[in-house]
């Protein structure tokens, strides 16, 4: 098997190359890679909406991985940053299109968006989407509230941690506005 990726877009009930079922495939895979199939690929995700996430994006993905729903139902991966999730699941929550699909699939692009917040790279690449577009198309379906307030094109992580920062009333920045931060480029510039 050339990745987790391949099989589960192998697997795809929608087309493979839309935002959601890539940021997923993605997201998932990239956790199965680093822990292994033995612990649940969200981190607070428990097993079944697991379960029922891949039966909704990925059908048959389960059985040909041989996911053993059982033993991953007692198998909660530990996660040192899972109050950073949880911040982030809140944040997206609030922004949820309420027509954009079910409260599972919602939920379940939420996650994935929060747990790939923790990655090293840029938003999109912690997905493994192709593109700035396809995360900005994705949140725009999925969270527009979000992504009106993101109105300018700040990138995504950058953006999702200054949001929180507002929430709890912490201003880390070294400029009054970001039209004078001389950081400005690292936020707003290409990727």
């Amino acid at each position: 098997m050339d990745t987790y990726r391949t099989l589960l877009l192998s697997c795809a009930t929608t087309d493979p190359l839309a935002p959601a079922a890539l940021a997923l495939a993605g997201v998932l895979d990239q956790a199965w890679q680093a822990h292994g199939l033995t612990w649940l690929p969200l981190s607070g995700l428990d097993a079944e909406p697991t379960r029922l996430a891949l039966l909704r994006w990925f059908p048959g993905a389960d059985q040909r991985l041989g996911l053993d729903w059982s033993a991953l139902a007692q198998a909660h991966r530990p996660e040192p940053r899972q109050d950073e999730v949880d911040d982030l699941l809140a944040l997206l929550r609030e922004h949820m299109a309420p027509d954009a699909g079910t409260h599972s699939e919602r939920e379940a692009v939420a996650y994935a968006i929060a747990c790939a917040c923790l990655g090293n790279n840029h938003l999109w690449q912690d997905l493994a989407l192709p593109s700035r577009a396809e995360l900005s198309a994705l949140i725009s379906t999925w969270f527009p509230t979000l992504a009106a307030l993101n109105h300018q094109n700040m990138k995504w992580k950058k953006f999702l941690y200054k949001q929180l920062c507002l929430r709890h009333e912490l201003f880390i920045c070294r400029a009054p506005s970001c039209a004078v931060c001389a950081d400005q480029a690292a936020c707003f510039g290409p990727e």
